[in-house]
Protein backbone atom coordinates (compact mmCIF):
# COMPACT_ATOMS: atom_id res chain seq x y z
CA UNK A 1 0.00 0.00 0.00
CA UNK A 2 2.65 2.23 0.77
CA UNK A 3 4.19 1.93 -2.53
CA UNK A 4 0.94 2.88 -4.51
CA UNK A 5 0.96 6.68 -3.07
CA UNK A 6 3.62 9.37 -2.54
CA UNK A 7 5.13 9.94 1.17
CA UNK A 8 3.59 13.22 1.87
CA UNK A 9 5.41 15.98 3.94
CA UNK A 10 5.38 15.45 7.52
CA UNK A 11 2.65 18.85 8.33
CA UNK A 12 0.11 17.18 5.94
CA UNK A 13 0.34 13.78 7.44
CA UNK A 14 0.18 15.40 10.91
CA UNK A 15 -2.95 18.00 9.63
CA UNK A 16 -4.28 14.66 8.38
CA UNK A 17 -3.81 12.68 11.47
CA UNK A 18 -4.91 15.30 13.41
CA UNK A 19 -8.45 15.63 12.31
CA UNK A 20 -11.52 12.72 12.90
CA UNK A 21 -11.70 11.18 9.79
CA UNK A 22 -15.19 11.15 9.53
CA UNK A 23 -15.98 14.66 11.00
CA UNK A 24 -13.09 16.76 9.77
CA UNK A 25 -13.18 18.17 13.17
CA UNK A 26 -9.48 18.34 14.63
CA UNK A 27 -8.67 16.56 17.52
CA UNK A 28 -6.27 19.52 19.34
CA UNK A 29 -6.72 22.98 19.13
CA UNK A 30 -6.04 24.09 15.61
CA UNK A 31 -3.11 26.42 17.09
CA UNK A 32 -1.74 23.62 19.14
CA UNK A 33 -1.79 21.62 15.41
CA UNK A 34 -0.20 24.40 13.63
CA UNK A 35 2.79 24.44 16.34
CA UNK A 36 3.31 20.66 15.51
CA UNK A 37 3.25 21.04 11.60
CA UNK A 38 5.85 24.00 11.84
CA UNK A 39 8.28 21.53 13.85
CA UNK A 40 7.27 18.74 10.79
CA UNK A 41 8.14 21.44 8.47
CA UNK A 42 11.39 22.39 9.96
CA UNK A 43 12.23 18.92 10.53
CA UNK A 44 11.43 17.99 6.91
CA UNK A 45 14.12 20.66 6.08
CA UNK A 46 16.57 19.31 8.45
CA UNK A 47 16.25 15.33 6.74
CA UNK A 48 16.62 17.14 3.38
CA UNK A 49 20.00 18.65 4.62
CA UNK A 50 18.38 22.07 3.90
CA UNK A 51 18.65 23.30 7.17
CA UNK A 52 20.76 23.04 10.58
CA UNK A 53 20.46 24.02 13.87
CA UNK A 54 24.02 25.50 15.34
CA UNK A 55 24.58 25.51 19.02
CA UNK A 56 28.26 26.68 18.95
CA UNK A 57 26.97 30.84 17.92
CA UNK A 58 29.05 32.47 21.48
CA UNK A 59 25.80 34.45 22.18
CA UNK A 60 23.52 31.25 21.59
CA UNK A 61 23.21 29.15 24.73
CA UNK A 62 23.55 25.34 23.47
CA UNK A 63 20.10 24.98 24.76
CA UNK A 64 18.56 27.54 22.58
CA UNK A 65 20.33 26.64 18.95
CA UNK A 66 20.19 29.19 16.16
CA UNK A 67 18.57 28.21 12.57
CA UNK A 68 21.28 27.96 9.82
CA UNK A 69 20.94 27.41 5.98
CA UNK A 70 22.98 24.52 4.63
CA UNK A 71 21.75 24.94 0.91
CA UNK A 72 20.41 28.28 -0.03
CA UNK A 73 18.03 27.11 -3.08
CA UNK A 74 13.85 26.44 -3.45
CA UNK A 75 12.74 23.42 -3.12
CA UNK A 76 10.16 23.64 -5.15
CA UNK A 77 7.55 23.38 -2.53
CA UNK A 78 5.38 26.37 -1.64
CA UNK A 79 5.30 26.53 2.52
CA UNK A 80 9.00 24.67 2.43
CA UNK A 81 10.18 27.71 0.45
CA UNK A 82 8.43 29.99 3.00
CA UNK A 83 10.07 28.69 5.70
CA UNK A 84 13.53 28.55 3.91
CA UNK A 85 12.86 32.47 3.44
CA UNK A 86 12.15 33.38 6.91
CA UNK A 87 15.02 31.99 8.30
CA UNK A 88 17.34 33.30 5.37
CA UNK A 89 16.23 36.85 6.69
CA UNK A 90 16.09 36.52 10.10
CA UNK A 91 18.19 38.92 12.04
CA UNK A 92 19.32 38.12 14.17
CA UNK A 93 19.28 34.44 13.58
CA UNK A 94 16.21 32.74 14.38
CA UNK A 95 15.79 30.16 17.21
CA UNK A 96 13.59 27.24 17.17
CA UNK A 97 11.21 28.03 19.83
CA UNK A 98 10.29 31.80 18.18
CA UNK A 99 10.49 30.41 15.01
CA UNK A 100 8.14 28.18 15.66
CA UNK A 101 5.43 30.26 17.07
CA UNK A 102 6.01 32.74 14.10
CA UNK A 103 6.24 30.35 11.25
CA UNK A 104 2.33 28.53 12.76
CA UNK A 105 0.96 31.83 12.68
CA UNK A 106 -1.22 30.86 9.83
CA UNK A 107 0.03 27.54 8.49
CA UNK A 108 -3.05 25.34 9.64
CA UNK A 109 -4.98 27.23 6.57
CA UNK A 110 -1.98 27.42 3.93
CA UNK A 111 -1.32 23.71 4.25
CA UNK A 112 -5.26 23.02 4.41
CA UNK A 113 -5.22 24.92 1.20
CA UNK A 114 -2.48 22.85 -0.30
CA UNK A 115 -4.01 19.74 0.45
CA UNK A 116 -7.46 20.93 -0.72
CA UNK A 117 -5.41 22.17 -4.44
CA UNK A 118 -3.81 18.74 -4.56
CA UNK A 119 -7.12 16.61 -4.19
CA UNK A 120 -5.93 15.03 -0.98
CA UNK A 121 -8.77 17.31 0.88
CA UNK A 122 -12.35 17.84 -0.18
CA UNK A 123 -14.32 20.71 1.03
CA UNK A 124 -18.12 20.07 1.95
CA UNK A 125 -20.64 22.83 3.33
CA UNK A 126 -23.30 21.89 5.70
CA UNK A 127 -26.41 24.21 7.15
CA UNK A 128 -27.94 23.91 10.10
CA UNK A 129 -30.80 25.38 12.17
CA UNK A 130 -33.12 25.98 8.47
CA UNK A 131 -30.01 27.19 6.71
CA UNK A 132 -29.07 29.74 9.18
CA UNK A 133 -25.59 28.24 10.51
CA UNK A 134 -23.61 27.56 7.57
CA UNK A 135 -20.78 24.77 8.94
CA UNK A 136 -17.59 24.15 6.40
CA UNK A 137 -16.18 20.29 6.61
CA UNK A 138 -13.27 19.25 4.95
CA UNK A 139 -12.44 15.39 4.76
CA UNK A 140 -9.84 13.15 2.79
CA UNK A 141 -10.71 11.88 -0.43
CA UNK A 142 -9.62 8.51 0.07
CA UNK A 143 -8.65 6.64 3.62
CA UNK A 144 -5.04 5.30 2.24
CA UNK A 145 -4.51 9.30 3.36
CA UNK A 146 -4.75 8.42 7.06
CA UNK A 147 -4.39 4.73 6.80
CA UNK A 148 -0.92 4.80 5.42
CA UNK A 149 1.01 6.91 7.98
CA UNK A 150 -1.16 5.15 10.95
CA UNK A 151 0.19 1.73 9.29
CA UNK A 152 3.50 3.20 9.94
CA UNK A 153 3.43 4.25 13.34
CA UNK A 154 1.77 0.67 14.09
CA UNK A 155 4.71 -1.14 12.93
CA UNK A 156 6.73 1.07 15.06
CA UNK A 157 4.77 0.93 18.07
CA UNK A 158 4.88 -3.15 17.49
CA UNK A 159 8.47 -3.19 16.17
CA UNK A 160 7.97 -5.05 13.22
CA UNK A 161 10.80 -2.75 11.53
CA UNK A 162 13.28 0.28 12.14
CA UNK A 163 11.49 3.22 11.35
CA UNK A 164 12.85 5.55 8.79
CA UNK A 165 13.95 9.17 9.86
CA UNK A 166 10.25 10.41 8.40
CA UNK A 167 8.53 8.02 10.67
CA UNK A 168 10.48 8.18 13.83
CA UNK A 169 9.88 12.24 13.35
CA UNK A 170 6.54 12.07 12.94
CA UNK A 171 6.33 9.46 16.17
CA UNK A 172 7.52 12.40 18.15
CA UNK A 173 5.34 15.05 16.77
CA UNK A 174 2.52 12.73 17.16
CA UNK A 175 3.07 11.89 21.03
CA UNK A 176 3.92 15.56 21.89
CA UNK A 177 0.70 16.89 20.59
CA UNK A 178 -1.62 14.38 22.45
CA UNK A 179 -2.65 12.38 19.23
CA UNK A 180 -1.82 8.88 20.45
CA UNK A 181 -4.90 8.20 21.70
CA UNK A 182 -6.83 9.17 17.90
CA UNK A 183 -4.45 7.11 15.91
CA UNK A 184 -6.40 3.76 17.32
CA UNK A 185 -3.85 1.18 17.42
CA UNK A 186 -3.86 0.24 21.58
CA UNK A 187 -6.03 0.63 24.50
CA UNK A 188 -3.02 1.73 26.06
CA UNK A 189 -2.16 4.55 24.61
CA UNK A 190 -0.42 5.67 27.37
CA UNK A 191 2.38 3.06 26.81
CA UNK A 192 2.29 3.35 23.37
CA UNK A 193 3.32 7.35 23.67
CA UNK A 194 5.94 5.71 25.55
CA UNK A 195 7.16 3.74 23.42
CA UNK A 196 6.88 5.72 20.08
CA UNK A 197 8.95 8.86 22.47
CA UNK A 198 11.54 6.29 22.85
CA UNK A 199 11.46 5.59 19.30
CA UNK A 200 11.90 9.23 18.19
CA UNK A 201 14.74 9.87 20.86
CA UNK A 202 16.19 7.54 19.22
CA UNK A 203 17.17 9.54 16.17
CA UNK A 204 18.79 12.64 15.25
CA UNK A 205 19.43 15.38 17.96
CA UNK A 206 18.30 17.95 15.54
CA UNK A 207 15.12 16.25 15.60
CA UNK A 208 14.69 15.99 19.36
CA UNK A 209 15.15 18.95 19.89
CA UNK A 210 12.65 20.59 17.32
CA UNK A 211 9.95 18.14 18.55
CA UNK A 212 11.33 19.38 22.26
CA UNK A 213 10.70 22.99 20.90
CA UNK A 214 7.33 22.18 19.95
CA UNK A 215 6.34 20.63 23.15
CA UNK A 216 7.67 23.56 24.68
CA UNK A 217 5.43 26.36 22.85
CA UNK A 218 2.18 23.94 22.84
CA UNK A 219 3.34 24.47 26.69
CA UNK A 220 3.31 28.47 26.05
CA UNK A 221 0.09 28.39 24.55
CA UNK A 222 -1.61 26.74 27.54
CA UNK A 223 -0.45 28.70 29.90
CA UNK A 224 -1.44 32.35 28.39
CA UNK A 225 -4.91 30.57 28.38
CA UNK A 226 -5.29 30.59 31.53
CA UNK A 227 -3.70 34.38 32.28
Amino acid sequence: MTASIPQLPLRDELFLLGHDDDTGQPHVHRQTLALGMAGAVLIDLFLAGRVTLDPNETTCPASTPQLRLRVDRPVGDLIADTALASIRHAHPAATVRPWLRGFADDLYERTRAGLLAAGILHHHTRRRLAGLIRADTYLPTDTKWTVVPRARLRYLAVGHELPNNHTAALAGLVAVLGLTPHLYLDDDTTALTVRMTTVADQHHWQVRDITAAVDAAVGDLATAAYR
